[in-house]
């Protein structure tokens, strides 16, 4: 299976970064901390190229917490300011605040220097679609002035939104960029939910998601769905629809049905909290 996918409104999202980064202190990238390498967009690193950087591993909760710690030191020693979080709990737009306040030091010190006093800071909010930046905005902003959505694609254009006195953030739209060199890229991204569901293969992908839970957490499709863990991942997509009670007319096992039911578990976590990035 080979994904991409580079809706139009994407093309017009990066333009109008593009546009607006003079105008920014900060950029926040956030990434999905269970593929923080796979869901950064190299375009991003373009137009950021001078600014100040934080990256956010976001849904930290969904991730094994061993290999984000890992991530978390990687990005450090690349020079960003980095932060594993879960931006649905409350008490991480206080630490969140805390990193801002620490990357934006610089900037406060040099606009005293020149006679410039409560200038806000200015900053970007930037990522691929679904790695829940309209949450964390909301969480930030401590009400919902971002629209928030389980699919890619529900943050249509630009958003200025006023955080205190002394922030002022620009929401974007989730862009990702045009061609997925790698093809193991582009499937990360779809088992996560980054890429529309609807130009998948929904089989395919979940029984690649299979193969690689089984190589790196053994065991655990066992437990969830009480199956044996063969070989054949197909084999077992049809153990698990038969597991489910997804059954086609004629008493065929529903892979299509089993699958949606599987990508839907390990994106909410249910399956277990796994890492599909890793620095090994």
């Amino acid at each position: 299976m080979d994904v991409q996918w580079y809706p139009g409104h994407m093309t017009k999202a990066r333009r109008m970064m593009e546009e607006n980064i003079k105008l920014i202190d900060i950029v926040v990238e956030i990434v999905d901390a269970r593929i923080p390498m796979s869901s950064r967009n190299p375009d991003i690193d373009k137009m950021a190229n001078n600014k100040k950087r934080i990256l956010l591993l976001n849904k930290s909760d969904l991730a094994d917490d061993a290999v984000t710690d890992k991530w978390v030191e990687h990005f450090k020693s690349k020079g960003f300011y980095v932060l594993k979080l879960d931006s649905r709990k409350a008490n991480q737009a206080k630490k969140t605040m805390k990193l801002i306040e620490e990357a934006s030091k610089e900037k406060i010190e040099r606009d005293l220097k020149r006679g410039i006093k409560n200038r806000p800071v200015r900053i970007m909010i930037a990522g691929i679609p679904n790695v829940g930046k309209s949450t964390f905005i909301n969480s930030l902003a401590g009400k919902g002035v971002a629209r928030t959505g389980d699919k890619p694609g529900v943050t249509k254009g630009k958003q200025w939104i006023k955080i205190g006195k002394n922030i002022d953030l620009l929401d974007t739209p989730g862009i990702l960029w045009p061609k997925f060199e790698d093809r193991n890229i582009g499937i990360r991204l779809a088992m996560i939910g980054s890429v529309n569901d609807e130009i998948l293969s929904k089989e395919e992908l979940s029984v690649m998601l299979i193969d690689v839970i089984k190589e790196r957490y053994s065991g655990s499709i066992k437990d969830k769905y009480e199956v044996d863990e063969i070989e054949d991942s197909y084999k077992l997509l049809e153990d698990i629809a038969i597991k489910r009670n997804c059954i086609k007319k004629g008493a065929a096992p529903d892979t299509l049905k089993a699958a949606d039911i599987i990508l839907d578990e390990f994106r909410g976590g249910v399956i277990g909290r796994f890492s599909l990035d890793t620095l090994e």
